[in-house]
């Protein structure tokens, strides 16, 4: 049947038989969700997997700052004593997970690969649940500075000023949407002729602002919509890592007696700081 006619015959009718031409002769494939802007791992100071890691936690040993003096010693006394402190941080992996479960009609009915669309957009939850779990670990930054309704230039030097000042390098800025919309009201950083970085409208914001990276994350990839507000300055070398006790694993799952079948997909991952004061976050109104 020609498309002409097609269209005359849901124009014609009751709207019935054409509602049920449109799945059949014009949408026959899958729209999938748009993907959301994440962190990548790249970011972590370490990540540590499965086979690094010993029973239900684990426990990283960090050098404590500034815990070592060298003293002034005269001729024939005695040398002080002094060495290093220790802390430590642990991580404690949780279980995450979804079932997926499909009719064995759902997939003879549908007009996509049903349960090949579903374990693919439970692989994107999980990346979206690390980014989850990250910025939630940021929180505990030893400084934050406060903005007003939009973040401005003081608010990222002082930022970057709180790292400094503890002899961390600032490496990268992570951004929420509306301190994204921030940035790009505020000319400096998008004219070149203020020695901007015009890279910033061209690539999507994928520029530098002050040697920091920009890295965009999704409020909706957030804890909650308020992050769109919040931004972090990070040394990335020292500021958290990651501890994956199990990677993403799927199980296919055949129940014969209810006619379905599926898949169960889990992961155990935990994040954590490092060092609070390798952290800066900055708060917007």
């Amino acid at each position: 049947m020609a498309y002409k006619k097609i269209q005359e015959y849901i124009s014609t009718e009751d709207g019935t038989a054409g509602t049920l031409l449109i799945p059949k002769l014009i949408m026959p494939t899958l729209i999938a969700a748009v993907d959301k802007t994440l962190l990548p791992r790249e970011l972590a100071s370490t990540v540590w997997g499965p086979s690094q890691i010993q029973g239900s936690s684990f426990t990283v040993n960090l050098e404590e700052e500034n815990t070592m003096d060298v003293r002034k010693t005269g001729e024939g006394a005695e040398v002080v004593l002094d060495n290093i402190g220790y802390e430590t941080v642990t991580f404690t992996p949780v279980k995450y997970g979804v079932a997926i479960r499909i009719t064995r009609e759902m997939i003879e009915d549908s007009q996509f690969p049903l349960l090949e669309a579903n374990v693919r957009t439970a692989g994107k939850r999980f990346a979206e649940k690390e980014t989850e779990l990250i910025i939630t670990a940021l929180d505990g930054a030893n400084a934050t500075t406060a903005g007003g309704a939009a973040i401005s230039i003081a608010n990222i030097t002082e930022s970057m000023y709180d790292l400094e000042s503890n002899d961390y390098v600032p490496t990268d800025i992570l951004i929420g949407d509306e301190i994204l919309q921030d940035l790009r009201n505020i000319d400096t950083f998008v004219e070149a002729n203020k020695v901007g970085n015009t890279e910033m409208l061209t690539r999507g914001f994928l520029g530098t602002i002050y040697g920091l990276n920009v890295v965009r994350f999704s409020t909706n990839a957030a804890p909650s919509t308020t992050y769109a507000k919040y931004a972090y300055v990070i040394d990335r070398s020292e500021a958290y890592g990651i501890a994956i006790k199990r990677d993403i694993t799927m199980e296919q799952v055949v129940m014969p007696t209810y006619d379905m079948q599926g898949a169960v997909l889990t992961n155990r991952i935990a994040v954590a700081l490092l060092r609070s004061k390798a952290v800066s976050k900055i708060t917007t109104s």
